[in-house]
């Protein structure tokens, strides 16, 4: 009996330690679903009861100065599938049917169509959404929904970036990727205002993903993004992407670039790089040819100045008081610096001249001696002061700093070189400016081209206003810079850029180019940069010519006339009328005419040709065009199809060392005489023959080079190279 009781009360507690272990797991089991899985658990729930849409914010627009739209964001549609919907008995079986039809209504690879049709995660669980493609045609889901393919396939509201003038201002704007990010230009430096914030709309749906008909609807709204209005003019523009386009065509050259600036203000008003391409359809699928068409060059590239920069070296030698316009030079074709002899561009000099006369002129000598006379230090105090060797801050996407070698490093010859635009590297913006102050009165301006950035309900989100960086120069030494270019035009190198009626200053360039720090054979950079109206500016424009491939290379006779076309015409958009009178002539069209033809319809009207061919070879095109009105006595180029390059005043004039090895003093001084160069003998009591010289024979060398030569004292000697 007493053994019963025990036994019922072992019973008793085992069957309740069951149930306290029953109501243990119970209670970590339910801890683990409601607070472990929880989250999981619930978000599953949600995407079985709802579905979650993107709505895409439009992305703002971007307009010119004037309010024509450059870049706009349009209606587009994506196209979605529902993998997990598709998988379902209902659609299970029509699944490639549907791949197929797709793939052929969008254009797609069905292989590629089919595997996101059958979608899975790698539990092996179907998408519930999946984006087949973007920025859809209305047409093209017009096509889809006709079709009938089921609720496994639908459609959502996308967005697509046109821009409505093509390649205008290509590499400015930039373009997007089909996300719509910003990928270059001010499409990617201003990506944050542009782009905006997508918003949702969720849906409750049933059990096979329908939405109820009288289910909840959350919708939160995109932010669109902000709308840019630049500084720049589209009219303008066409101006300048004309001319570039046609000196790149005429002169058969590499790159056309240009650009025009408020010289006051700081506003870009137009710029470009020709050739562009179109940003509605950039060559994505070839990348080194979609980054050369969308490098902005004018930021960019650093380039030689060549004598567009004199404009810096006289304005700082002006205003530091190391010259006046009494001062006279002498100019025999070179000047000597520590014994190196640096050519001017014109071999045979151009003897006594005044300030004005060797500005006028382009003379090399002159402007070494301006360089020299301010020294390292005085120099290189202007050259910083007008913004070298620093980015503008002009806000455009890529701007480099140009390349100024630090003064410490640099000696009197490289000095003097300087001065007439060698070793110094620039970007096209920076020159602008820089020429800028010093024709405006004096004050550095901080380039920009966004004006404004304005929010979709009209609110001022940021205003930018000019922006005066320093004082460089005062506004006396700026009026006498003003009047000695407005001569350069008038009665110098630069009379191609002369405008009938219109004052006109300026300054022509041909610069080297290098490669692998040795100057490149026949490859220049023709340019021309000028201002208007030359007493009270309020335009610098500059256009420059790489590697132009015909024609005699002058900045003067391949980019002024250029830059005279655009300014003529941007200074006609804004309401300057010609205020004095000019004796003016229409070109002939000598197009088809033999050079001497030409020559002879174009003296008849008072114009003078320019040509480097037979006189009987045939035009086969002409810069001024046919019909144009210019000043009289304006030169007008021939080209025709055997026009090709001539050496001009950017080019050092190399000649070829000779071998002089076992010839004596006297006979190694007249071979090398007769070459254009110098004998160097150190030390110089060596006689007999030449068995060593440096450089050796065959290199090309500038004229004038010392050639080190060694001699042995026996006529006898081993001469290393010879018999």
């Amino acid at each position: 009996m007493g053994n019963t009781g025990v036994s019922g009360k072992k019973r008793l507690a085992i069957t309740l330690g069951g149930i306290a272990v029953i109501f243990f797991l119970l209670i970590v089991r339910l801890f683990w679903i409601m607070i472990i899985q929880g989250p999981e658990l619930s978000q599953q729930a949600a995407n079985q009861q709802t579905q979650d849409t993107s709505l895409t914010a439009s992305r703002g627009s971007i307009t010119d100065a004037s309010g024509v739209v450059l870049a706009q964001s349009g209606t587009a549609y994506r196209v979605l599938l529902n993998p997990e919907r598709l998988a379902q008995s209902e659609y299970a079986d029509d699944r490639e049917r549907i791949a197929l039809e797709l793939s052929q209504i969008l254009e797609m690879d069905y292989d590629y169509v089919l595997g996101q049709v059958m979608k899975q995660n790698s539990s092996g669980q179907y998408y519930r959404e999946v984006i087949l493609k973007r920025q859809v045609e209305r047409e093209v889901i017009d096509a889809i929904e006709d079709r009938q393919l089921g609720s496994g396939v639908y459609t959502a509201i996308d967005s697509k970036r046109y821009y409505p003038n093509g390649s205008l201002f290509s590499q400015l704007l930039g373009f997007t990727t089909i996300d719509g990010v910003g990928q270059s230009g001010l499409e990617q430096r201003y990506d944050k205002y542009l782009a905006g914030e997508d918003g949702r709309m969720i849906t409750e749906t049933d059990r096979a993903g329908q939405a109820l008909a009288y289910g909840a609807q959350e919708i939160i709204e995109p932010v669109n993004g902000y709308d840019l209005v630049l500084t720049t003019d589209s009219a303008i523009q066409s101006f300048l992407e004309k001319a570039l386009k046609e000196a790149l065509e005429v002169n058969q050259a590499k790159t056309a670039q240009g650009i025009i600036m408020n010289c006051k203000t700081g506003e870009i008003v137009a710029l470009s790089t020709q050739p562009d391409y179109d940003p509605n359809d950039p060559p994505r699928d070839d990348l080194t040819l979609l980054n050369d068409l969308s490098r902005n060059r004018i930021v960019a590239d650093s380039y030689e100045p060549g004598s567009t920069f004199k404009i810096i070296t006289l304005a700082s030698a002006l205003d530091s008081g190391s010259v006046d316009q009494s001062a006279t030079y002498y100019c025999d074709g070179y000047y000597t610096v520590h014994d190196e002899r640096i050519k001017c561009w014109r071999s045979g000099g151009h003897g006594s001249e005044t300030l004005v006369e060797a500005v006028q002129n382009s003379c090399n000598p002159a402007f070494m001696q301006m360089a020299l006379s301010m020294g390292v230090e005085t120099f290189y105090d202007y050259i910083y002061a007008f913004g070298f060797g620093s980015t503008t801050g002009s806000g455009i996407t890529g701007e480099s700093s140009g390349i100024v070698t630090h003064q410490k490093y640099i000696n009197d010859n490289t000095l003097a070189r300087i001065g007439f635009g060698q070793s110094i590297a620039v970007t096209p913006i920076q020159l602008v400016a820089a020429v800028s102050a010093a024709v405006n009165g004096g004050e550095l301006m901080q380039p920009y081209v966004v004006d404004r950035i304005v929010s979709d309900s009209g609110e001022i989100i940021l205003q930018n206003t000019p922006i005066t960086v320093r004082r460089v120069i005062s506004e006396e030494t700026s009026a006498q810079v003003r009047e000695i270019l407005e001569s350069v035009v008038s009665e110098g190198s630069g009379k191609n850029a002369a405008i009938p009626g219109y004052r006109v200053g300026g300054k022509t360039g041909t610069a080297q180019k290098y490669e692998n720090g040795a100057i490149a054979d026949g490859k220049l950079v023709a340019s021309f940069i000028g201002f208007a109206p030359a007493d009270d500016p309020e335009f610098v424009c500059l256009i420059l010519v790489d590697e132009p491939q015909v024609g005699t290379i002058f900045g003067s006779t391949v980019a002024a006339p250029f830059v005279k076309q655009v300014m003529e015409e941007t200074l006609r958009h804004y309401g300057y009328l010609p205020t004095e009178s000019a004796e003016t002539v229409s070109v002939p069209d000598v197009v088809g005419k033999t050079i001497q033809e030409a020559v002879d319809a174009l003296e008849e009207v008072g114009l003078e040709a320019v040509y480097q061919d037979a006189v009987e070879d045939v035009v086969t095109a002409q810069v001024s065009a046919a019909n144009e009105i210019v000043q009289t006595g304006s030169d007008v180029l021939l080209y025709t199809a055997n026009t090709a390059i001539e050496l001009t005043e950017a080019e050092e004039e190399l000649t070829t060392v000779p071998n002089v090895l076992g010839r004596t003093r006297l006979s190694a001084k007249d071979e090398l005489e007769a070459a254009g160069l110098e004998l160097l003998i150190d030390p110089p009591d060596q006689t007999g023959v030449a068995f060593r010289q440096v450089p050796e024979a065959g290199t090309q060398v500038e004229r004038g080079t010392e050639v080190l030569v060694e001699f042995e004292n026996s006529a006898t000697a081993s001469v290393p190279g010879l018999d």
